[in-house]
């Protein structure tokens, strides 16, 4: 199992000054250590569960194009990509060039999109859901297309491109790997079927029963289900002084007997000395073994 890194929060005793210094850091030490990938949010407000609104948000993929200049081996990524904020031939150009930038470690990060108030606040289009989702699997379409060696025109019950031209191209060929955020069973495990190289889902007693409606989805289209990456957002807590980690450590094995292969998480207080070390250290290696 891998590891990877998910860095949710940007309001740091630092301060916005330190920010960029602060992240150059966190992100050269989580590499250094042995964390697999490093991803961003794709908000433009913080969200509830980790704060008010008021703190700290940086733009996704500026943020990305940064990290991507800090660092040389992990893969980076938006977790995820709201479908409705950039138009799609966009958001393909964005990852094409952080791909080129980053020397080929760039993933396509995506979902239906859910923060109503961020959008409204700030005036981005934010339709109902049934919309999302169709523009979802169009954008996907896309940036596909725009990948491919086809830049004809698209057209779409949502978009139009007159031509899907991208140049340069991604170094990752055929395409950047696509990952699918969610586990709505009727129509976002589907697309991760038909589309995308990996899932994500959320640790928890309904985790076995969402793989296996994947799996279903699958069979439905003609997809080798091994051939997606199975890939969960978890807390990685290991507690003040560590003392948290043999529960980690046993949430993680729960996780790789149901073939999960790689776990995605936020750390709490993450800019502090020695919190990633200990990951790097105490779980990074154990998980490798899973």
């Amino acid at each position: 199992m891998k590891i990877g890194l998910h860095i949710a929060d940007f309001t740091y005793p630092s301060g916005p000054a330190g920010l960029a210094d602060d992240l150059a850091r966190i992100a050269g030490t989580a590499e250094e250590v042995g964390f697999a990938r490093i991803s961003v949010m794709d908000h433009v407000w913080q969200i509830e569960v980790l704060g008010p609104p008021e703190h700290d948000m940086l733009e996704a993929y500026t943020t990305l194009g940064y990290l991507a200049a800090r660092t040389s081996k992990v893969e980076l990524l938006a977790w995820v990509t709201a479908v409705t904020y950039r138009e799609p031939g966009m958001l393909a150009k964005l990852v094409s060039t952080l791909d080129v930038l980053s020397k080929g470690r760039a993933w396509l990060g995506i979902g239906a999109a859910w923060n109503a108030d961020e959008a409204n606040g700030l005036g981005l289009h934010f339709p109902p859901t049934k919309e999302r989702f169709e523009r979802l699997e169009e954008t996907l379409q896309i940036c596909l297309q725009m990948w491919s060696d086809e830049d004809g025109p698209y057209v779409g019950q949502h978009y139009k491109l007159d031509r899907t031209l991208n140049v340069p191209q991604t170094l990752q060929r055929p395409h950047p790997p696509i990952l699918i955020g969610g586990g709505g069973e009727k129509k976002t495990l589907r697309l991760v079927a038909q589309y995308a190289q990996a899932c994500n889902l959320f640790g928890g007693p309904d985790l076995e029963r969402k793989l296996d409606v994947l799996r279903g989805h699958c069979e439905a289209v003609g997809r080798d289900y091994d051939e997606i990456e199975k890939t969960v957002m978890v807390p990685l807590d290991l507690g003040g002084n560590g003392e948290k980690t043999d529960e980690v450590l046993g949430q993680l094995q729960g996780m790789a007997a149901l073939g999960v292969q790689e776990a995605h998480g936020w750390v709490p207080r993450v800019w502090e000395p020695g919190v990633l070390e200990r990951i790097g250290k105490d779980v990074i290696p154990a998980a490798a073994q899973m």
